[in-house]
């Protein structure tokens, strides 16, 4: 049951578990525990729960935040799949965006990502004809990739003195494809730079250019695609919506409005949180999903000699790239105005992708170095239904957090109109992307809204806006603090900080947390 924390409450006197956060890995979590029969109290500082999976409502519209689409749930069987079948009860339901999920244009140039793999080869060497031998090499370096990954996280949630002995065996084969960047693995393949720059047209799943990029990431999102995008029908509130009943029926409780301040301990356990109202929840286990770096840089007591100790491992990784995302309303269905279901991600022909970020970075009057436009009111089947007439459009690019450093101090709502002009002129530069492609929009926007570093600070609770928690870069990887498992007993993390960016790592880490935590197979009850 989802409640208000500022209204009178319902609740257990008891928990066996409390969880910060309800993004994607926190309601895994919850929803695996519950299936074990434990009672849960998630607390969501926002007014709504999901994290990057929720959703915001505004002038008769409405926009998912952090979903676009999804890779895998079409695979009845596939791991994701089964997984979400798991935790909802089957509830959660999807519509495949078809044949064509992804068009990936540099310059004046279009690639189509297709899905089937052996579609997705043939669509390739239809563009490059003299670089089969390298599309089917690179094909199969990311299913070997992706054949390691399982082991390497599966380690996680071992117990601490079973991974320290297994650990070496099951992690060497993850680490030829992890500590290599995207460009050091496509290079050796081809020397075609136009080739790698399509390959990795999806880099903005994960914010990190090839040549900064480990390859495991790169990996693992393409990977994702090959069968193909879906999403979910309902739009992505229906993952909280069909989550929460698996949480309240093992009398667990989603609180919104509920900020937790810091997380209580006694001597070297974790035995409750403390509220930015004062009041304290207990319970034998703690699982914070807000980020590593908010669970150790403000969660726990400074006085903590654990605050110390990893004010120094955390210097080894860095938050990710913050983002811009500029949510538009049209007059008119999805059919109508002529929106298709594929997304659009946009670069400059001029350099390759490091190289169109490096130029940004300096000079953000300089082109963006990508442009991303999805189209999510024409992926949702039930969309005309919920919202006759109209339709709606994200487009997403990089914005340093750096670059709005300026207004931090100020209030959501309240920064001022040098910010609201600032954000302005980039939307104009969005619009006109989008104009670019689709002219006939111009007389049919509604409405549209940039949301900036500041609003993912404001709302998610990340630092510098960050939208993909730590970077994905091969150092990441070497990290061993990276887990489920803390030195503190009694206290663990979940989420994409411990597997990787986007819903399906985020799910992931909930079931090598719940692992960790209960030293269960679960696996054999999510095929059972």
């Amino acid at each position: 049951m989802i409640q208000s924390y500022k209204k009178p409450l319902q609740l257990e006197e008891q928990f066996d578990a409390i969880i910060i956060g309800t993004g994607m890995g926190s309601l895994t979590t919850a929803a695996f525990l519950a299936k074990e029969g434990r009672k849960v109290l998630l607390l969501e500082r926002h007014y709504t729960a999901g994290g990057f999976t929720h959703i915001f409502k505004r002038k008769g519209y409405e926009w998912d935040v952090g979903i676009h689409y999804i890779g895998e749930v079409q695979k009845e069987n596939s791991a994701l799949r089964k997984m979400f079948d798991y935790i909802t009860d089957k509830n959660l339901h999807w519509a495949d965006m078809g044949e064509v999920y992804d068009q990936i244009i540099i310059g004046d140039k279009h690639y189509d990502f297709v899905k089937g793999v052996v579609p997705f080869i043939d669509k390739m060497v239809s563009y490059f004809p003299e670089e089969r031998k390298a599309i089917e090499a690179y094909v199969d370096i990311v299913f070997k990739a992706n054949k390691a990954m399982g082991k390497f996280y599966i380690n996680k949630a071992l117990p601490k003195i079973i991974g320290n002995l297994l650990g070496g065996m099951l992690q060497k084969p993850y680490k030829e494809f992890s500590e290599k960047t995207t460009y050091e693995v496509l290079r050796s393949l081809t020397d075609s730079e136009q080739l790698i720059k399509v390959l990795c047209g999806q880099y903005g799943d994960y914010g990190l250019p090839p040549k900064q990029s480990s390859f495991a990431m790169h990996a693992s999102v393409v990977k994702h695609y090959f069968g193909g995008g879906s999403f979910p029908i309902g739009g992505s509130s229906q993952i909280v919506n069909t989550i929460d009943p698996i949480i309240e029926a093992a009398k667990g409780t989603i609180l919104i409005n509920a900020e937790v301040d810091e997380i209580i301990l006694n001597k070297q356990r974790a035995i409750g949180v403390k509220m930015s109202d004062g009041k304290s929840f207990y319970a034998p286990i703690i699982i914070s999903g807000a980020g590593i770096m908010n669970t150790y840089k403000k969660m726990i007591p400074k006085e903590h000699k654990i605050y110390t100790e990893f004010s120094e491992q955390l210097t080894k990784v860095k938050p990710s790239v913050a983002h811009g995302c500029l949510y538009i309303g049209l007059n008119g269905t999805p059919k109508e105005l002529g929106l298709p279901k594929k997304n659009l991600w946009i670069y400059p022909g001029d350099l390759d992708h490091d190289g169109c970020v490096d130029r940004f970075l300096k000079d953000h009057e300089q082109p963006f170095p990508v442009v991303y436009v999805s189209f999510p009111s024409a992926k949702d089947p039930s969309w005309s239904d919920r919202y006759p007439n109209k339709s709606t459009i994200d487009i997403i690019t990089l914005l340093p957090y750096e670059s709005f450093h300026q207004w931090d101090a100020t209030r959501w709502m309240k920064r001022g109109e040098t910010y609201e002009a600032y954000k302005e002129r980039f939307s104009q530069r969005l619009l006109n992307h989008l104009f670019e492609y689709f002219p006939h929009l111009k007389d049919k926007i509604d409405c549209y809204e940039l949301s900036t570093p500041l609003t993912t600070k404001h709302f998610v609770n990340y630092e510098h806006g960050e939208l993909y928690g730590l970077e994905h870069t091969p150092d990441r990887y070497k990290q061993k603090f990276l887990n489920p498992r803390t030195p503190i007993k009694g206290l663990f993390l979940t989420g994409q900080d411990i597997v990787t960016a986007g819903v399906g790592g985020a799910l992931f880490s909930g079931f090598i947390t719940t692992t960790a935590i209960t030293g269960k197979n679960l696996w054999k009850k999510i095929y059972a």
